[in-house]
């Protein structure tokens, strides 16, 4: 397993070729087999990697961990605000003495504004990879992991009706690092995406634009929508998933008039019965269970949500192992 990529950044796929992308997907389902026989994969031995974590994680943080630990490497947990970041210490002076410490920085920052710009100064001087563990605008570890589920449910088939659609929840403003990875990765593998929202959770025209070209230069299509049924409306897959009105609305306020005048949208057997009978239904999680979904749908037959949890384990450990490997 040749490490083709080794030092490069992973800070958004659309950085990453389509090639590259099906490579990293060959290895994810080699090393999903070797879990599965329990054989020894230690691609990573003696290897460090550095978690910076300015929020909460459970399948991101757990991936990464017990990834490289079964790659026979070490990761170091850091809660960022116990270290001197808390005390105003740059990304630039973080990166560079973290890099003379081990072999990879990986890192989540999802402050609105921040957290991209504050990713990519590390990248920028960093002397080892650093990953991207989401951020206010992308999460590519998540998005690798989704298209890994696409392909294994559905084959590699193309012009599959593929549709993003934004769910009311409270529990927090989520960002749109999620759907806005989607929107760029989905095209390029000639699906027809569609992305479904109300008024007022616009993505950035800039992600539509690349989007639509992203589409064009695979054969596919991207659409956007206000009409929820259209999107179910004989979908493959859907993604039904909340996100917040950060495009378009700044404040931290969770609850406001916008979102609750769309409680409706929510994904309801109602909703699924639109879509193909052997239509998939994925989310990132954690589901706000109630609200977003109907847990008949979420624990239903049509959900892949734990295969698609379980392949966040193995797209994490083929991004670092030809990031990082030496073997």
């Amino acid at each position: 397993m040749k490490p083709l990529y080794k030092g490069k950044h992973f800070v958004t796929l659309q950085e990453w070729d389509r090639g590259e992308i099906e490579k990293l997907l060959e290895v994810s389902y080699e090393l999903k087999k070797k879990f599965h026989a329990n054989e020894v994969t230690d691609l990573l031995k003696n290897k460090t990697s550095f978690l910076m974590f300015f929020e909460q994680s459970t399948r991101t943080r757990n991936s990464m961990e017990a990834g490289i630990a079964q790659m026979g490497g070490h990761a170091n947990f850091l809660d960022t605000s116990t270290m001197q970041i808390s005390h105003g210490e740059t990304g630039k002076d973080t990166a560079i003495i973290l890099s003379s410490y081990g072999h990879a920085i990986a890192c989540r920052n999802c402050f609105w504004g921040e957290g991209n710009a504050f990713i990519r100064e590390m990248a920028e001087n960093a002397s080892v990879p650093v990953m991207n563990l989401q951020c206010d605008l992308y999460h590519p570890m998540q998005g690798l992991a989704d298209l890994m589920t696409v392909k294994e449910v559905k084959g590699e088939r193309e012009n599959l009706k593929l549709s993003i659609i934004w769910a009311y929840a409270t529990s927090h403003k989520k960002p749109i690092s999620v759907p806005l990875t989607q929107s760029l990765l989905f095209p390029r593998f000639g699906y027809d995406v569609v992305l479904a929202h109300p008024e007022g959770y616009e993505l950035p025209e800039w992600v539509i634009e690349q989007a639509k070209k992203n589409a064009e230069a695979a054969g596919g299509t991207f659409t956007v929508t206000n009409d929820m049924d259209e999107a179910y409306r004989d979908a493959d897959v859907v993604i039904p998933k909340n996100w917040g009105s950060w495009a378009s609305n700044q404040s931290d306020d969770v609850i406001d008039e916008v979102l609750e005048a769309n409680r409706h949208w929510k994904c309801t057997e109602e909703k699924m019965a639109l879509a193909k009978d052997d239509v998939s239904y994925m989310h990132a999680l954690p589901a706000d269970r109630g609200n977003e979904v109907e847990d008949s749908v979420i624990d239903g037959r049509r959900s892949v949500v734990y295969q698609e949890a379980e392949n966040r384990l193995h797209t994490a450990k083929a991004v670092m192992a030809m990031t990082m490997g030496d073997k």
